[in-house]
């Protein structure tokens, strides 16, 4: 008698589990996408708010803005969380969990200090807390790059962005309602600042029960004593560095400059303007390689290691450019979107309010998921083709609002509505320009953005992955963080329409890389949609 054909649930068994598998893992990503996201506003508008409430003048709540300073170096200390590995937990998922509890404690402490009788310790807490939250990205940044199969990290990092904006919802958006007598619960500042605690002792519960340990390559073998001195040698430099830049350098070429801009037609303010961005540049030119020469001297071997794996790949020079170059003109052209809606194109505060609330917060959480969808299809090289033109041609749609000027396509009514976390009190007229140039913003960037995090996860080294990302990360916040003086004085130089048709030409140097020496680079780095449920 023959023998029966075997059956096919074992086979199909094996398909079904690492679908659920990859299903658990971007779950996970997700939640810690909303873990990331929820310090943030605490150190920003959440906590000037409170600022503000308590009476604090105008000049110490702007002082106390430069606490969010953190987020911008983070890639100094990266490499002591590739060197370590704390006990038990992991190299990952140790940090993790102490930089959570480290947030919580922070965030109860800054709820005990009142910020008006002790404005230097609130200061000190509020730094610590935006120090210990940018510690928190680098390490969460490092797990999703190492824990996502190659083929999830377009999905899984639109997930990322969407529990990231999320999370700012709650800590930037709700907080606001809670502490509204009339509208929301009538909380305190300290009361809000203790309920975010508690969410950071759940998100620390979380990633001790649910968030899966890691199957990873072995830390970095250094000296530790090296690596230790050598952080706090880059740190010293830097900090000298900023201090020689602005105490020395700014002056002087204040004084070289002034003469040459007395020749022009260029008002004071104007001209003032540009020297402190040509300073800027200077400043970023010098302390750049004088924190490298200090790591080398002090012997800082993770970092150097890690930027020697980097370099050692092909293209890794063009890949560093591209980065800087693929967001930039999206940087242009947000960099004075609020200044050109409200005094270049005279829109209401209302209309403004309705339009980033209602449309653009909704809608680059969609883009990013949007972005993360078509990328299964699409894979990296095509996404970030595709995404990036849409984002490179929104800069023409806001070209033509300020060419033609508000109304050219009538308004709207906006209902009144009251969602909990965001209320319209009353109907209010709302410009359809406006709407269509806010949501065309935040879908194209957000795709952008969600296809640029997929780039950035394929790029690292898994020995080295919280240094690399986070240094790849700062390349990538460039545009974002460093545009802002010169768009600023580019928009009183030239105009709004000539403004935003800078921004267009700012983003095709990296489109034309994409279509030139980066398209096999990035080809290379793929992988088949069906390789994401390959393996666990």
């Amino acid at each position: 008698m023959p023998t029966p054909p075997a059956p096919v649930a074992p086979s199909v068994a094996p398909g079904l589990a690492a679908r659920l598998q990859s299903v658990y893992r971007l779950a996970i990503v997700t939640l810690l996408g909303f873990a990331s996201g929820l310090p943030l506003s605490l150190t920003g508008p959440t906590m000037q708010a409170w600022l503000s409430g308590e009476g604090l003048d105008l000049a110490t709540i702007g002082v106390l803005s430069l606490v969010g300073l953190p987020y911008t170096f983070k890639f100094l200390w990266a490499p002591l969380m590739d060197r370590f590995e704390l006990p038990v937990l992991g190299r990952r998922r140790g940090w993790m969990v102490l930089t959570q509890l480290a947030l919580a404690g922070l965030m109860m402490a800054m709820a005990a200090c009142s910020p008006r009788a002790n404005t230097g310790l609130f200061a000190l807490l509020a730094l610590g807390v935006a120090f210990a939250s940018a510690a928190q990205d680098i390490v969460i940044d490092a797990y999703r790059t190492d824990v996502l199969l190659p083929a999830e990290r377009g999905l899984g990092a639109s997930l990322n962005v969407a529990g990231y904006r999320l999370a700012m919802i709650v800590s930037g958006g709700l907080t606001f309602i809670w502490v509204d007598p009339q509208q929301g619960g009538g909380w305190t500042w300290p009361e809000v600042y203790r309920a975010m605690a508690w969410l950071m002792v759940a998100a620390a519960v979380a990633a001790v029960l649910l968030v899966p340990r890691l199957r990873q390559a072995q830390a970095p073998q250094s000296v530790a004593r090296h690596d230790v001195l050598g952080f706090l040698a880059v740190l010293a430099t830097v900090g000298l560095g900023a201090a020689a830049v602005n105490g020395l350098l700014a002056p002087a070429l204040r004084g070289t400059l002034a003469p040459l801009w007395a020749q022009t037609s260029l008002p004071a303010p104007l001209a003032a303007k540009w020297t402190d961005f040509l300073t800027l540049l200077l400043g970023i030119a010098l302390i750049g390689p004088a924190a490298l020469w200090a790591a080398r001297r002090a012997r800082f071997e993770t970092l150097l290691n890690s930027l020697g794996n980097y370099f050692a790949q092909p293209g890794a020079l063009a890949f560093l450019g591209f980065i800087v170059l693929y967001k930039l003109g999206d940087a242009f052209a947000q960099a004075l979107l609020t200044p050109f809606f409200l005094q270049g194109m005279h829109f209401s505060t209302a209309e403004i309010g309705v339009a980033y609330k209602v449309i653009g917060m909704w809608l680059s959480i969609l883009g990013a998921l949007l972005g993360g969808a078509l990328m299964l299809k699409l894979r990296l090289w095509r996404s970030l083709l595709v995404f990036g033109c849409l984002q490179t041609l929104s800069a023409l749609g806001l070209w033509w609002l300020a060419q033609a000027g508000p109304g050219q396509l009538g308004r709207i009514v906006m209902p009144a509505f009251d969602w909990g976390f965001v209320k319209l009190a009353q109907a209010t007229p709302v410009d359809v320009s406006l709407m269509l140039a806010v949501a065309n913003e935040n879908l194209c960037g957000g795709m952008a953005t969600a296809a640029l995090l997929a780039l950035l996860m394929s790029l690292c080294n898994q020995r080295f992955t919280a240094t690399q990302f986070a240094l790849l990360s700062a390349f990538a916040m460039v545009g974002r963080v460093w545009v802002g003086p010169l768009a600023g004085v580019l928009a009183e130089s030239i105009g709004w329409p000539s403004f935003f048709v800078v921004a267009f030409v700012l983003g095709l140097p990296a489109l034309a890389m994409l279509l030139g020496p980066l398209r096999r680079a990035i080809q290379a780095l793929e992988v088949a949609p069906d390789d994401a449920t390959s393996g666990g």
